[in-house]
């Protein structure tokens, strides 16, 4: 835990193409969070879509973002163009280097696993793109939320508001962490046991699986070909 007295900054990466509640939701942990300030970095201060057109605006450009303790990486199709985007690549490399702690949503793992960040760490991501992780050196693990010391790995979307409170937790303490799942009402009550590839029924996986065909498609590619650059293959072997 870090004493109260000490400031936290806490910045997340914001793109065209983001699933907004990689982002939002773990914002609404941190926001509540006592002496720490979080803000939105984008490229530009062009404001994006996110996956299904929510306007999202950033609070400052990557080059205005000083060193943060706290480095946030959300996820969504947007990723793709991401991962071969070297400016922003560089400055996850940069932030992740003298974070206090790093904390991936969805498949912002893989946007990490780009920036040649996961060789060696145990992470997790969206469940379709779970296999995906081994392309980039990471220790898949498949669980809701993953812990690899500072770095702290959150599975799909709204497993972004679990990662969040664990963080929290490390951050200012369980007690305060608790107070913010208290603040936010978190007591998730399903109407369905759908929420994971493990539960939901078959027919059900096939229909997203083919539903999303195309980006899981252009997802593995892309994987195959950071395997290559980073001189091992799909499963991780170099």
């Amino acid at each position: 835990m870090i004493d109260h007295d000490t400031p936290l900054t806490i910045g997340s990466l914001l793109f065209e193409g983001i699933d907004q509640i990689d982002l939002t939701g773990p914002y609404e942990v941190f926001a509540r969070l006592p002496n720490a300030s979080v803000r939105i970095y984008g490229k530009t201060m062009a404001p994006v879509r996110d996956v299904r057109g929510l306007r999202l605006t950033p609070d400052a450009t990557l080059a205005e973002a000083p060193q943060l303790d706290v480095l946030h990486v959300p996820g969504g199709a947007g990723q793709e163009d991401v991962m071969h985007d070297e400016a922003v690549l560089s400055w996850l490399r940069r932030q992740a280097g003298g974070a206090k702690a790093v904390f991936s949503v969805c498949t912002g793992a893989l946007i990490l696993g780009a920036a040649g960040l996961l060789r060696g760490r145990r992470a997790t991501t969206y469940w379709s793109a779970f296999p995906l992780l081994s392309s980039f050196g990471a220790i898949p693990v498949d669980e809701r939320v993953v812990r690899d010391g500072d770095w702290i790995f959150a599975a799909g979307v709204t497993a972004g508001i679990d990662g969040a409170l664990r963080l929290a937790a490390d951050l200012r303490g369980e007690e305060t962490a608790r107070a913010i799942q208290l603040m936010i009402q978190y007591a998730p009550e399903p109407p369905f046991d759908s929420g994971s590839p493990h539960t939901a029924s078959a027919e059900t996986v096939a229909s997203v699986r083919e539903k999303n065909a195309a980006l899981i498609a252009r997802r593995t590619e892309t994987a195959r070909a950071f395997a290559q650059r980073f001189g091992q293959d799909a499963d991780g072997r170099q």
